[in-house]
C-alpha cells in the first residue's frame, strides 16, 4: 500500500478536533525570524535554505507541515510504502547530496512500525550522500525503559540510541525526554528542548493571580521539572505528590507535600499515558481544597482508559501539545492541544545554521 507522505497532511473524514481546543502554529514567520541579527550573520540565506531539507515520516505529517510552513519551505519529496508482508520501503525523490537533512518522525504508537520506518529513512538518506542526518523525534518511544529496575531487564532506550546511530543518524533532536540520562546513551550530538515552554506561554496568557497558583509535581522524580516551571510561572510555590508505583502503568498516591487549599493547582508531567497518576493526584488535590486543577503534559500518549479518566470531571482543563497526532478517539471537552511546530521549526533552523539552541533548558 503506497502512501505519499505529503498527502497525509490534510486528514480525511471526521474532524478529530471537533471538541478539543487546538492552538495551531502560526503561518510562516520565516521572514520575521530572519530579521534577527543572529540570522543576518549567517551569510547567503538562499544558499542556507537550499542546503536544508526536511522530510516527514508517516507518523505525524501534519506536524511536519507546520514545521515546513514556519521555515517557509516545502517538505522534501519521498515515497514510503509497505509491502504485503509489512516490510517498509523508502525512496528519496530529489537530490539531497551535500544537504543537511532533518527527518521528522515521533516514535508514537504503533511504536515499532514508526521506529523501523525512521531507520529505513535514515538509511535511504545516508546512501543519497547527504551531509548530515538529524532525527527530529518530538516523542521518543522507549524513553521510559532507561534503566534496570529488576534483574535481567533490557534497557531499550539505549538499544534505540544504538540503532539510530548505526543506521547513520548524525544528530538527534528530542523534546521533553522522560529522563535526561537518556541523552548520555547517544554517542552523537543530542539537542534537547522543552515543549513545556509552549504550555508555559499558554498559562501565562490566562488571567491567574500569582498568589492563587501552585505548581504540583505528580511524583518526586518530576520535582526539578516542576520547580523550573514554577519559577517561570510567577515564581509560584511548589507542591509534591508522594507516589508509590506498584507496577507498569499502575500507581497509588500516598501523601501531599505542600499547601493547595483554595489554590489553582497546575499538575505538570512530561507525558500522560493511562492517566491513572494524574487522576489520583487530582482527586487528592480536590480533597485537600484545591479550587481548580489543571493537568499539563507535553506528550499525550492517552493509552486506554486515559480519555475516560481525564474527562471524569476532576480536571478543569487538560493541556497537551501535538507531539503525538490527535485523533477523534482521543477527544474530550476539557482538552486543549497546543502546537509545537514553531518551536521545532526554530530549533531546526538554529541547528542548520550552527547557532545555539536557546530553549535547551526551561530553567534558563
Amino acid at each position: 500500500m503506497s502512501q505519499s507522505v505529503r498527502a497525509h497532511a490534510s486528514s480525511k473524514g471526521e474532524d478529530p478536533f471537533r471538541n478539543a481546543k487546538f492552538v495551531p502554529a502560526a503561518s510562516s514567520v520565516f521572514d520575521a525570524v530572519t530579521q534577527d541579527s543572529m540570522y543576518q550573520e549567517s551569510g547567503d540565506e538562499g544558499v542556507l535554505r537550499r542546503k536544508l531539507k526536511v522530510f516527514s515520516g508517516s507518523a505525524h505529517p501534519a506536524l511536519s507541515e507546520e514545521i515546513a510552513n514556519y521555515l517557509g519551505m516545502d517538505l522534501g519529496e519521498l515515497v514510503i510504502k509497505k509491502f504485503a508482508d509489512g516490510e517498509v520501503y523508502v525512496q528519496i525523490l530529489e537530490s539531497i547530496r551535500g544537504c543537511d537533512v532533518f527527518l521528522v518522525q515521533p516514535t508514537c504508537p504503533p511504536t515499532n512500525d514508526n521506529l523501523m520506518e525512521l531507520l529505513v529513512m535514515i538509511d535511504a538518506c545516508r546512501r543519497a550522500s547527504c551531509r548530515s542526518i538529524t532525527c527530529v523525534i518530538p516523542y521518543f518511544g522507549y524513553a521510559r525503559a532507561d534503566r534496570r529496575t529488576a534483574g535481567r531487564e533490557s534497557i531499550a532506550a539505549k538499544l534505540v540510541a544504538n540503532l539510530l546511530t548505526e543506521a547513520g543518524c548524525t544528530r538527534v533532536l528530542l523534546m521533553d525526554i522522560h529522563s535526561l540520562q537518556t541523552i548520555g546513551y547517544y554517542d552523537i550530538p543530542v539537542d534537547h528542548i522543552y515543549g513545556e515552554s509552549v504550555i508555559l506561554d499558554y498559562l501565562t496568557s490566562k488571567d491567574f493571580r500569582p498568589e492563587d497558583i501552585v505548581v504540583v509535581s505528580p511524583d518526586v522524580g518530576g520535582v526539578p521539572r516542576a520547580r523550573a516551571f514554577a519559577k517561570k510561572l510567577s515564581d509560584a510555590p511548589l507542591a509534591i505528590i508522594d507516589k508509590r508505583r506498584t507496577g507498569h502503568n499502575k500507581s497509588q498516591v500516598m501523601n501531599l507535600i505542600g499547601e493547595v487549599d483554595g489554590k489553582v493547582a497546575i499538575m505538570l508531567d512530561d507525558m500522560i499515558d493511562t492517566g491513572g497518576t494524574l487522576l489520583a493526584g487530582a482527586e487528592l488535590l480536590r480533597a485537600q481544597g484545591a479550587r481548580e486543577v489543571y493537568a499539563c503534559a507535553t506528550h499525550a500518549v492517552f493509552s486506554p482508559p486515559a480519555v475516560d479518566r481525564l474527562s471524569s470531571g476532576a480536571f478543569t482543563e487538560v493541556i497537551v501539545t501535538n507531539s503525538i497526532p490527535h485523533t477523534a478517539a482521543r477527544d474530550f471537552p476539557q482538552l486543549t492541544v497546543l502546537s509545537v511546530g514553531n518551536l521545532l521549526g526554530e530549533t531546526i533552523w538554529k541547528v542548520h545554521t550552527d547557532h545555539p539552541v536557546g530553549n535547551s533548558n526551561l530553567s534558563k
